[in-house]
């Protein structure tokens, strides 16, 4: 099954300093339909004006991915924990036990992310975060795990889940290929470009829905960025 979600019928909070697309119920969005996909809770679409963000806020028994699309975030938490992540780049909070923390865009420029919850695989565990530098060039017409359940085997950082977070740049007229068990969902969105999965056409920042397949190809009708979660 793909089932591709149109972008115009999302989700949506304008804050001012922040524009939010949520592909699943958060917040003030319900849909009972999209409560998530898989152990995949959140996907939300940020657009952060400059030197604005998010004040302290505490979070629990989450894995929190934040893969930045323009601009950068800068993050501080109640471990002690600082930095900024840029453009490109992927930060994870581990949230476990409790964690409190603030993320800011303090750049005279907009910012654009994806922040993508996915349920842990166990609670009870200490709170920990992490971020790491992925050029765009190194993922050019390859899959590239950014975030892991297997950090070790897959070079990535750690999330405490079944899970993978991957990313890819694909030239247009080039097509990716991707294995996976049918009882796994996916989900992928191209922030950049026009995508074909499997027969079935997306528009830059739809969201596509996958279950139920063993493969599916990834053909770029635009230069296009694809970011994907792959969970158990």
């Amino acid at each position: 099954m793909i089932e591709v979600r149109p972008f115009a019928g999302l989700g949506r909070a304008n804050h001012g300093w922040l524009d939010a697309v949520h592909h699943f119920s958060f917040a003030d969005y319900h849909e009972p339909a999209r409560m998530g996909w898989g152990p995949i809770r959140v996907w939300n679409d940020d657009t952060i004006a400059p030197n604005s963000g998010f004040p302290p806020h505490p979070h629990r028994d989450m894995e929190i991915i934040t893969y930045v699309r323009s601009g950068a975030i800068s993050h501080k938490d109640s471990l002690g924990n600082a930095g900024r992540t840029e453009a490109g780049d992927v930060q994870v909070m581990s949230a476990g036990t409790g964690i409190q923390h603030a993320e800011y865009n303090m750049e005279d420029e907009t910012t654009t992310l994806f922040q993508i919850w996915i349920l842990p695989d166990r609670a009870g565990d200490p709170p920990a975060w992490g971020q790491r530098a992925f050029p765009r060039g190194e993922r050019a017409g390859r899959w590239e795990v950014v975030a892991s359940g297997d950090p070790e085997g897959d070079n990535a950082l750690p999330i405490r889940t079944n899970a993978k977070v991957l990313a890819a740049t694909i030239p247009a007229g080039q097509t990716l290929e991707y294995d996976l068990d049918p009882s796994r969902h996916v989900y992928l969105v191209a922030p950049v470009g026009r995508i074909r999965v499997n027969g079935q056409e997306a528009q830059p920042r739809d969201g596509v829905a996958i279950t139920g397949e063993s493969r599916f190809t990834v053909e770029a009708l635009d230069d296009v960025e694809v970011v994907m979660v792959d969970a158990g």
